[in-house]
């Protein structure tokens, strides 16, 4: 059974570097770097941090030589799921890294616990109507802000975004204390929402445990599927909340601009409006199949609000890191259980050039 020093040596060799370069490479202290290796003296959580994010693995493997099933997914998926799960698994062995060092993610279940006695639908609907309690009690609107901040601040959940291109919506990462919501950058911020709450339906629901991957939530084959159908109808009814729905429409009448208008507050496309409205008998199938065939950017020039459409689609199309991560990696830094080394791979941006920062007070804490 190999140990804490064998899968150091591993990767040391894979590497190419001598045991020199790689303790300098990684600001460890070669001598004693040295003595961890020959079993005379353990690795410190600090070392492992450090040789894990030099290597990109877990602490997790560097530990127990344990691969988690998200890494063996990524390992063997291909296309554009390949690359979201590679950086998934990326995400979350900096979040298990974390965990080790004493920062868990805050996750914040609700309930009720999803009953398998009504069908998916309604327990899409009965989970939506928990996670809005969760929301209302934070006073916040669902309709208003940013929606992958007030997922972060209420559910605990980190929202990334990477530049994943056509061909995959999002995902969902449940295990080893991590709860991730991974979506692609997108020209259509309404589809983007929508996905955004179906994978935090997966997540509340405890969903395929591991990685739900979403390469199209519209799928007329996906939609088969029963955890995809709670998905879908946890989406509907988050967005787009009965009472509040319901007290909209009623002080207009339903016009096609007041339609239009309707679906730029609520930020959703025609259909996923036109198709809820059906759900809840506000028209009937003729009007839903008058309405769904409206365009989010005909929605948004009937309501005289492109500009505004503009500016979340320029929001949608921008890569995002996860907040709370960025938010934890920085406190690992500060409290001395870490290098900088961590935070300033997870911002992108050279460890030096941040160190200086830090030194000046310019560091902006993520933003970037």
């Amino acid at each position: 059974m190999s140990s804490i020093s064998d899968r150091v040596r591993s990767l040391i060799d894979q590497s190419g570097l001598s045991l020199l370069d790689f303790a300098n490479q990684a600001d460890l202290n070669a001598e004693q770097f040295s003595e961890c290796l020959s079993g005379a003296s353990p690795f410190s959580t600090l070392d492992l941090a450090v040789i894990a994010d030099e290597f990109h693995v877990s602490m997790d493997w560097l530990l127990t030589g344990a691969e988690p099933p998200l890494a063996v997914a990524a390992r063997t998926t291909t296309g554009k799921a390949a690359e979201a799960l590679a950086a998934a698994r990326d995400y979350v062995a900096r979040r298990v890294d974390l965990d080790k060092l004493g920062y868990t993610q805050p996750w914040i279940p609700v309930s009720p616990t999803v009953s398998s006695g009504n069908s998916y639908a309604a327990q899409g609907e009965a989970l939506a109507k928990s996670a809005l309690r969760a929301v209302e009690h934070r006073n916040l609107l669902v309709n208003q802000g940013c929606l992958p901040e007030l997922i972060e601040a209420v559910f605990g959940a980190d929202v990334a975004v990477e530049p994943l291109g056509d061909g995959f919506d999002g995902l969902a990462a449940i295990g080893q204390g991590t709860k991730l919501i991974l979506l692609s950058t997108a020209s259509n911020p309404a589809r983007q929402r929508f996905t955004l709450a179906h994978e935090l339906g997966h997540l509340l629901a405890d969903d395929d445990q591991d990685v739900h991957l979403d390469r199209d939530i519209f799928d007329r084959a996906q939609k088969i599927d029963p955890s995809e159908q709670r998905a879908n109808a946890f989406a509907s009814a988050f967005l787009l909340p009965e009472q509040i729905l319901r007290e909209a429409v009623a002080a207009v009448k339903l016009t096609r601009e007041s339609f239009a208008a309707l679906c730029c507050d609520f930020m959703v496309s025609p259909a996923t409006l036109a198709y809820r409205l059906l759900k809840l008998r506000v028209i009937d199938a003729g009007g839903c199949d008058y309405y769904k065939r409206m365009t989010v950017r005909e929605a948004a020039a009937l309501a005289n609000r492109v500009e505004e459409l503009d500016r979340q689609v320029a929001a949608s199309e921008e890569k995002r890191l996860p907040g709370l991560l960025v938010r934890d990696t920085r406190a690992a830094y500060e409290a001395g259980k870490a290098t900088l080394r961590p935070y300033a791979s997870l911002l992108g941006v050279d460890v030096d050039e941040l160190r200086d920062q830090f030194a000046s007070g310019q560091d902006n804490g993520g933003a970037a």
